[in-house]
């Protein structure tokens, strides 16, 4: 039987993984752009965030143990997430996403953009950064999933079979 007291911890933790999963959850569906680019907007919402599923971890107890068990239970979590995403590309993809095409010789993919909220000025903003006036310039844009965006002018690839095939895994799965 446990202590009154490792039962209290023992919430801690089972709270907090809860929490985590549900935070994880809300980041992931809120969109790589989000996640990517992060705003005082941004900034704000993650702190007051924090803030208010603190109550929900630790409960009623305050103590020095109580954050000791929630801080490594979410550090324990972290590493775990991260050493999945590492080792199983299913996983990975279910947690980070995929990156999407945003810019297909020359075009912008309007139904892409629409769907992972990249307004134009945002496509570019990315396009100027690259050296690329306009998106006709541009041979591919692509979304990554850490927000950014990726670009590749018409000299920086040449038309080889692989870069076709690449062309369509991208196509398909967007």
């Amino acid at each position: 039987m446990l202590p009154a007291n490792a039962h209290t911890l023992l919430e801690i933790a089972l709270r907090t993984g809860v929490i985590y999963c549900l935070v994880l959850l809300g980041i992931r569906l809120s969109g790589k752009r989000e996640v990517g680019q992060m705003t005082p907007f941004d900034l704000t919402l993650l702190l007051l965030l924090s803030n208010s599923v603190q109550n929900a971890m630790t409960g009623p107890d305050t103590s020095l143990a109580g954050g000791a068990v929630a801080a490594t239970t979410l550090l324990v979590l972290n590493y775990l997430v991260a050493e999945l995403s590492g080792g199983n590309r299913r996983f990975r993809k279910y947690i980070q996403g995929q990156p999407s095409l945003l810019v297909h010789d020359g075009q912008v993919i309007e139904s892409h953009m629409a769907k992972e909220h990249v307004s134009m000025d945002e496509l570019e903003r990315a396009l100027r950064e690259h050296g690329v006036a306009t998106c006709k310039e541009a041979a591919l844009a692509v979304l990554e999933v850490d927000g950014s965006i990726s670009v590749l002018k018409y000299e920086d690839i040449e038309p080889t079979a692989s870069t076709h095939l690449n062309r369509r895994r991208f196509l398909k799965k967007n």
